[in-house]
């Protein structure tokens, strides 16, 4: 009998077939670096709605970032049309967040809780570590945070922490957890972690609520499996607790976060748990050539805690793997430099198309210093987040502060912005007030207008023009949070930089203040996708967005600049080039995972999905000699080199290692970098020392010297202010003057 004919179904090869129909019960999809899970996803849900006429409501997608949670919708729109808007598919915090402003009263939780990213977590528990007397020098405020943060990744809250904990350092963190448990609940805010444990707490207490969840949410699918934690896992599981409907997508292979706590043992143990479930591996590549599928398959076979699936490729076999040996990093930057202009040149590949990627943020400064030297523009991942940015922090801390006033953060962070003269002495005042009593700096300034026979010690500790200004500050967050019910959220951003004068402030306090109010108005330009919600909605839902921002969703694609990003950073990213910089013991595998097989096992993974970034070509680069803190010092070639197949290795030219294949990676020899040009070099204008030029960044100057190298000429020149820089001329776009 022959089977209709389903559209949804064509182009899917038999594994991701399979996927898409194997519609009841848990099922596990193993899915190995480009083997189109994305695909799999949408077109599984889209056929659980048009093909088996489930409603949109009764699925739940989650991932890990907005931007995947983005590329998710924008490809179920196409898919399932305007029903999409029944659809739940965002990352588990951003469901958390929306689950506890719905049903959190169930545990005490106001909806108008604020959310603490990582600076505002950090400032909450030195003020925690203050009051329990805990130094921060004698135990680092992030080694108290990471510890915390476990805990609550194992859903073990300040009370159960405590119970457990053993030995020293143990029990002094569970000082700084329960005061600092006792900070956020009086602020009525929650940090990231807090949103996946309290979620738990919430539905484990609660059965009505979990039984309502659970009949809503009849198909649970989860992508990127392998990075969940306990909690994530245990929310899953209590979700998928009726119906089993549960397919969960990822590769043990490309679990890179244990230092987020991840736990690679979920997916691993998935059919532990779900014994009924069905095994789908996709092993299919679309991404990358035959030789880069064949260098990460014998890489990654090395490792033991994984799901053995082969990866493989129909794709041509490529260039081969390129693993040049350098001198040192100046001589490593300057390779990958002339390698992209190089590319560019003989072959038309643009910036945008290459990265360089590293194990640790470090890297990044002489690669910074080598594009700026060469002239190449780059982009770095991971910098500065425009959310984080002084300016914005500012105005964020305003609004979060409206829209809850118990927010000790925000309200610290505001108070003087602009400055009004309240000193260190008078918040300590504040502060000691508020904590004798047990209750919010909000409150702590509200007795102020209280009447004087009742409690007038926190005036009578005040000068006169603190306490003033204290009233004055009080008098302008309540006049905002009444206007806050009545305008959008775009007005009312105008109205706090109105009442504020912060352009003024910027101007008078700030450098670079044209750029700091473009930040601002950039701010102002996000709020407008809320403007039509009704008020005070609209705020709620920006500061609940601007939130969940994570790093990854801040990568955006660009032509003209080469991209420059960690390891971690660039996965579920893909270029048609990469560079892998500081493949050495200690760089990566980083030192630390050294003497510990799971450790070791992970850089393994993080090498892995590096390497299967690249789409079209493949470096992979070590140096010599590295600076450290202590200075210069040797480094051995990495571990993970010695595990790509000789077979697809080739010698690179200009300012490349020539090598013995049967040698490997423990000999070589270096060619002379300064090669003649090739037949094949641009025709540039000629320059000599004492040619005036102009560069379009560093402006008018003088040639110093100017000599072949790699296909085309370093030119040195001192620049008028800017000072001396080496060039690559081609990249370089300087002009001659006359």
């Amino acid at each position: 009998m022959m089977t209709s004919y389903d559209p949804l179904l064509e182009g899917l090869n038999p594994a991701q077939r399979e996927a898409v129909e194997s519609i009841e019960g848990p099922v596990l999809v193993v899915a190995g670096p480009g083997s189109g899970k994305t695909r799999v996803i949408t077109h599984r849900i889209a056929y659980l709605v048009r093909k088996w006429h489930i409603s949109p409501y009764r699925i739940l997608a989650v991932t890990f970032t907005n931007r995947a949670a983005g590329e998710m919708k924008e490809r179920l729109s196409r898919l399932v049309g305007s029903r999409i808007d029944r659809l739940s598919v965002g990352t588990f915090h951003a469901f958390c967040a929306g689950l506890l402003r719905r049903e959190g009263s169930h545990i005490g939780l106001d909806p108008s809780f604020t959310i603490y990213d990582d600076d505002d977590q950090v400032q909450l528990l030195k003020e925690a570590m203050a009051q329990v007397n805990i130094d921060s020098k004698q135990y680092p405020v992030r080694a108290i945070q990471g510890a915390i943060s476990r805990s609550k990744s194992l859903v073990l809250d300040a009370a159960s922490y405590a119970s457990n904990c053993e030995g020293f350092f143990e029990e002094q963190v569970s000082k700084v957890y329960e005061k600092y448990d006792a900070l956020i609940r009086r602020s009525q805010a929650l940090d990231f972690d807090d949103l996946l444990l309290r979620s738990v707490q919430l539905l484990s207490k609660n059965p009505d609520v979990l039984e309502r969840y659970q009949r809503r949410y009849q198909h649970i699918l989860i992508d990127e499996f392998q990075d969940t934690n306990v909690a994530q896992y245990m929310l899953a599981k209590l979700l998928a607790g009726q119906y089993r409907n549960i397919c969960v997508v990822g590769d043990a292979d490309q679990s890179i976060y244990g230092w987020r706590h991840a736990d690679i043992r979920n997916i691993l143990g998935f059919q532990k748990d779900f014994p009924e479930a069905r095994s789908i591996v996709l092993g299919e590549n679309y991404r990358s050539t035959g030789n880069i599928v064949e260098a990460a398959q014998k890489v990654i076979s090395a490792n033991n805690l994984r799901i053995h699936k082969e990866l493989w490729t129909s794709k041509e076999e490529g260039p081969p793997v390129v693993v040049p040996e350098t001198h040192d990093e100046e001589e490593e930057d300057q390779f990958v430099i002339s390698e992209v202009e190089r590319l560019g040149r003989i072959e038309g590949a643009s910036l945008g198309d290459c990265a360089v990627m590293y194990r640790v943020n470090a890297q990044s400064r002489a690669l910074e210093e080598a594009c700026l030297r060469y002239g190449a523009r780059y982009k770095l991942v991971g910098g500065v987040r425009f959310y984080q940015r002084k300016e914005v922090k500012d105005l964020i801390a305003y609004l979060r502060l409206i829209g809850n006033p118990q927010d000790d953060v925000s309200l610290v962070r505001a108070i003087n912005v602009p400055r009004r003269g309240i000193g260190t002495k008078s918040m300590d005042d504040l502060s000691r007030w508020a904590i004798s009593r047990g209750t919010s700096l909000y409150a702590a300034l509200e007795s102020l207008n209280g009447d004087p026979q009742e409690d007038d010690s926190l005036r009578r500790s005040l000068s006169s023009r603190a306490a003033a200004q204290m009233t004055a500050f009080l008098a302008l967050v309540q006049e905002l949070a009444e206007e806050s019910s009545r305008l959008d959220v775009v007005a009312l951003i105008d109205r706090v930089l109105e009442r504020t004068s912060y352009r003024e402030y910027v101007t008078e306090h700030y450098d670079l203040p044209d750029e700091r109010w473009e930040n601002i108005m950039e701010l102002r330009r996000a709020a407008e996708e809320f403007k039509d919600e009704e008020p005070p909605q609209g705020l709620t839902l920006l500061l609940e967005r601007l939130a969940l921002v994570a790093d990854a969703d801040n990568y955006e694609e660009s032509a003209d600049s080469l991209t420059l990003i960690t390891l971690h950073q660039a996965k579920g990213l893909e270029f048609p080039v990469v560079f892998m910089v500081g493949m050495e013991e200690g760089l990566l595998p980083h030192f630390r995972s050294l003497d510990d097989t799971g450790q070791l096992e992970e850089e393994r993974r993080l090498c892995y999905v590096g390497m299967t970034r690249a789409k079209d070509r493949l470096y992979m680069l070590r140096a010599f000699r590295r600076r450290f803190a202590g200075g210069y010092g040797p480094s051995l070639p990495s571990r993970f080199l010695q595990e790509v197949p000789a077979s697809i290795w080739e010698p690179q030219a200009p300012a490349v290692p020539r090598r013995t294949i049967s040698e490997g990676v423990q000999s070589s020899s270096w060619e002379p970098s300064m090669a003649e040009p090739t037949g094949d070099a641009p025709a540039l204008p000629g320059l000599s020392p004492g040619d005036k030029v102009r560069h379009p960044t560093f402006g008018e100057g003088m040639v110093v010297s100017c000599t072949p190298s790699a296909g085309d000429n370093e030119v040195t020149v001192a620049f008028v202010g800017t000072g001396v820089k080496r060039l690559l001329q081609s990249l370089a776009r300087l002009e001659k003057l006359e």
